[in-house]
């Protein structure tokens, strides 16, 4: 039987100018993700739609959840495999498309880890790991795009 999982959030708009949302120009599309015990993340929308380029956004917070489901998942199945991982970074990109009505969604998101293992661990086995991560990855599971990766393994 599966195990239900819980996990709260709460995000708090910021962008209150004074007037609230009398008009569309009059206030921020900022807001902050604060949880209790947690640090505050400060968020915008996406510059393309009047965001703070500064700030984090939805889209970038989603790409970036499955690149860190995709490494977590990856590292323990490394863990279990024998395989020792002692750097890993990832350049995710998202590929999104946007209609004229302003209504978007995601293509596809691409992985590119670079992942350095010990000089004993064996690179083959490394790169094939990643093709068992999507019987695992939460959040790759849960959405309607595909995820592909382009790992590239250095061995130390």
């Amino acid at each position: 039987m599966a195990k239900k999982h819980d996990f709260p959030s709460r995000i708090v708009w910021t962008g209150n100018r004074g007037t609230g949302t009398s008009a569309y120009r009059d206030y921020d599309r900022t807001w902050d993700m604060a949880l209790e015990g947690k640090v505050v993340l400060s968020c915008s929308n996406d510059p393309l739609l009047g965001g703070d380029p500064s700030k984090y956004n939805p889209e970038d917070m989603m790409i970036a959840s499955i690149a860190s489901c995709h490494m977590l998942w990856y590292l323990h199945l490394c863990s279990q495999a024998g395989v020792t991982v002692v750097a890993y970074e990832d350049n995710p990109i998202g590929i999104g498309e946007s209609e004229p009505d302003g209504t978007g969604r995601f293509l596809e998101a691409i992985l590119k880890p670079k992942i350095t293992i010990t000089a004993e661990s064996d690179p083959e086995k490394a790169l094939s790991l990643h093709d068992e991560i999507h019987k695992y990855c939460f959040i790759a599971r849960s959405i309607n795009f595909p995820v592909r990766y382009e790992p590239e393994i250095v061995q130390q």
